[in-house]
């Protein structure tokens, strides 16, 4: 047996154990007829990939007591209201999507052009004489016909339907009153990610008593919904595909 035969062997004996490691298959073994176990609790400061988060928000102030009084300065409670008024605030936002187009176009379009030019009397016949060939006529000297017909059909039916609640943060006070908002939500299940996101202007007028407002009524909206994973990539074509449905004239 030769040095290269001996070899292969365990090259393959590498690789799939390598493979079968890689995709776990030692521990879906072990878990055989059990209940797939929870994770710990773990401090999330310690895990991968972790960011502090940071965001615009107000400045600090200093609480003040006064004596014999529940009230604090700076408090938030205490008949005070609830609703978001400044940078770092956090408000409610119902989206509310009902649309419904149906929308039918269709277009005709016909020409038909036809135009001749010749030459009589003398000049016709000299040119017959002389530079035209036999049975053929001056007075026929040109001739152009020229047609074109269009028609066009489209039509448009659709229908969305969009209703859910997402928490958004006050990002900014505008010098009127009115507050920049902005609200994010990833929820993942299995290998498909899901993603919300709203934001948009609104008044402190329009927001409701428990801290709420309907996306209706939030000017300059940008609200999407849509998600990332298997089950997205499966959907949409091939990267080739896109490009030469770019590029193709036809």
């Amino acid at each position: 047996m030769t040095f290269q035969n001996q070899v292969r062997p365990l090259v393959i004996t590498v690789a799939l154990s390598a493979f079968l490691a890689a995709c776990g298959t030692p521990e879906r073994l072990s878990q055989v007829g059990q209940q797939p176990p929870l994770n710990a609790i773990q401090d999330p400061t310690t895990t991968p990939g972790y960011r502090p988060v940071q965001m615009p928000m107000p400045e600090p102030q200093k609480a003040h007591y006064s004596p014999n009084s529940l009230w604090r300065s700076g408090n938030r409670a205490f008949f005070e209201d609830q609703r978001a008024s400044q940078v770092g605030d956090i408000l409610t936002v119902t989206v509310t999507i009902a649309d419904e187009a149906q929308i039918d176009n269709r277009t005709e379009r016909s020409r038909a052009d036809t135009s001749s030019s010749g030459a009589g009397g003398a000049l016709g016949t000299a040119i017959d004489t002389i530079f035209l060939p036999a049975g053929t006529a001056a007075s026929d000297l040109a001739s152009v016909n020229s047609s074109a017909d269009f028609e066009g059909e489209g039509s448009v039916d659709r229908e969305e339907t969009l209703r859910t609640n997402i928490a958004a943060v006050v990002t900014q006070v505008l010098p009127n009153g009115n507050m920049v908002i902005e609200g994010r939500q990833e929820v993942r299940v299995n290998f498909e990610v899901r993603e919300l996101v709203v934001a948009g202007i609104v008044r402190p007028e329009d927001i409701r008593s428990d801290n709420t407002i309907t996306s209706e009524k939030i000017a300059e909206a940008r609200i999407g919904y849509g998600g990332r994973g298997q089950i997205t990539d499966v959907q949409q074509p091939r990267y080739g595909s896109q490009v030469m449905d770019i590029l193709l004239p036809f």
